[in-house]
């Protein structure tokens, strides 16, 4: 893969910040879903998601911090040190983004890719992805059938039970005929190749934990659903219309969206909703959008 680089954006974008730190509270009463209502799930084998929504408050809560304003104590600290050390000039290969700094400082970085999973900052640094797992190679940008996905798409890897740190053969645009439902475990990492999820549904990260998205172009999301989707090897399930968010963060943990591009979609481009929480929103270029984040 080519070394990835970082891209000098158009000038009069808008460029989010260096770090968006996402921390939300679990909300006391947790009824309904996206569309106001509690979803309904087909499975034979699973409960149905209304089940789900209705555990205890705990379970959403034990992932928050006792102290949010160490946490930001530490992200300060974080940005101040690797700022020092781009100082240095020659002797540093340090860019002033800690984030940065912790992987690509490493020539040989394609060969130690899960070392991003050590560089998280803020609220989801403890995020791990597919850190423990093996590596999956996307081959395949089509997505024929959302409830039986053929092995080597992106749906296909996604939904396994097992962690999983997800790369690219190569360049590709994928267009998903339905929303991408992950599963826990898992790292998507765009980095070496140009890999656009566009024109279509977009991903879902729902009553799951440890996710990582990283270096993707996500746009032209588009509202889907009323169809079945499968969202594990052995549960599939009716899904209501999605909104058409680029990324929707759905009673969700340790999660971390980070050098992404997003823009022009028919919803968000990032919901984090529903006691989602232990969340960073990192180095991300939100464009074309009047409506870019909603937390909750």
């Amino acid at each position: 893969m080519a070394v990835f680089e970082s891209k000098r954006w158009v000038t009069g974008a808008f460029l989010a910040v260096l770090l968006v730190l996402c921390f939300v509270a679990a909300i006391a009463e947790i009824s309904g879903n996206r569309n106001g209502g509690t979803e309904e799930l087909q499975s034979s084998s699973n409960s149905s998601m209304a089940a789900r929504v209705a555990e205890d408050d705990e379970s959403f809560n034990k992932h928050a911090v006792d102290d949010p304003e160490e946490v930001v104590a530490m992200v300060d600290m974080s940005i101040r040190n690797s700022t020092e050390r781009r100082k240095l000039g020659f002797f540093s290969c340090g860019t002033g983004n800690p984030i940065d700094d912790c992987w690509r400082c490493d020539s040989n970085w394609q060969k130690n890719r899960k070392r991003l999973a050590d560089c998280g900052i803020g609220f989801g640094r403890n995020a791990i992805g597919g850190r423990d797992g093996r590596f999956y190679v996307v081959t395949d940008p089509g997505d024929d059938d959302p409830v039986n996905p053929r092995p080597g798409t992106l749906r296909h890897a996604v939904i396994q039970n097992e962690p999983l740190w997800i790369v690219f053969k190569r360049d590709m645009v994928i267009q998903l005929k339905q929303e991408l439902i992950m599963n826990s475990f898992k790292t998507i990492d765009g980095r070496g190749v140009n890999v656009h999820i566009a024109n279509g549904a977009c991903i879902t990260i729902q009553f799951v934990t440890n996710i990582i998205i990283h270096g993707l172009h996500i746009h032209d999301c588009k509202p889907t659903g009323n169809a079945l989707v499968r969202s594990s090897p052995s549960h599939f399930g009716w899904r209501t219309m999605a909104d058409g968010d680029a990324v929707s963060i759905f009673g969700s943990s340790h999660i971390w969206v980070d050098h992404n591009s997003l823009s022009n979609c028919a919803d968000g481009l990032v919901d984090a909703v529903m006691g989602s929480t232990a969340i960073t929103i990192s180095n991300n270029h939100f464009t074309h959008h009047n409506e870019v984040c909603k937390f909750f």
